[in-house]
């Protein structure tokens, strides 16, 4: 046990944590195999802007919390996709979305 050693491990320092940062748990099967029932995410709410192709949580204002990729972005909706072709593309206005957090990690 203890500490890596040798070549090829390199500490890295991780900024504080921060309010903006949260821990969330998957839950279905919307993003898989990507992404699993169980797995843990860590999300920014403060990340920066979101792009298209980056994996988002996102929080709308009727409570329903998403695991998902931002497939369009436009002035008052974005589109977000699943993985899981079960699943198609659904158009969120902007007006309906309390919170979008980029996917920093996960553990699976």
């Amino acid at each position: 046990a203890g500490l890596p050693t040798g070549e090829g491990w390199e500490q890295t320092e991780l900024p504080r944590p921060s309010d903006s940062l949260l821990s969330l748990r998957i839950v279905g099967d919307s993003m898989a195999p990507l992404y699993r029932a169980g797995d843990r995410v860590i999300v920014d709410r403060e990340a920066g802007d979101v792009r298209r192709g980056d994996r988002v949580v996102v929080r709308t204002t009727g409570g329903e919390t998403l695991a998902k990729e931002v497939a369009a972005l436009a002035a008052k909706s974005v589109t977000l996709s699943s993985v899981n072709p079960a699943y198609p593309p659904r158009a969120v206005d902007r007006a309906d979305i309390v919170w979008m957090g980029r996917i920093l990690w996960v553990s699976q």
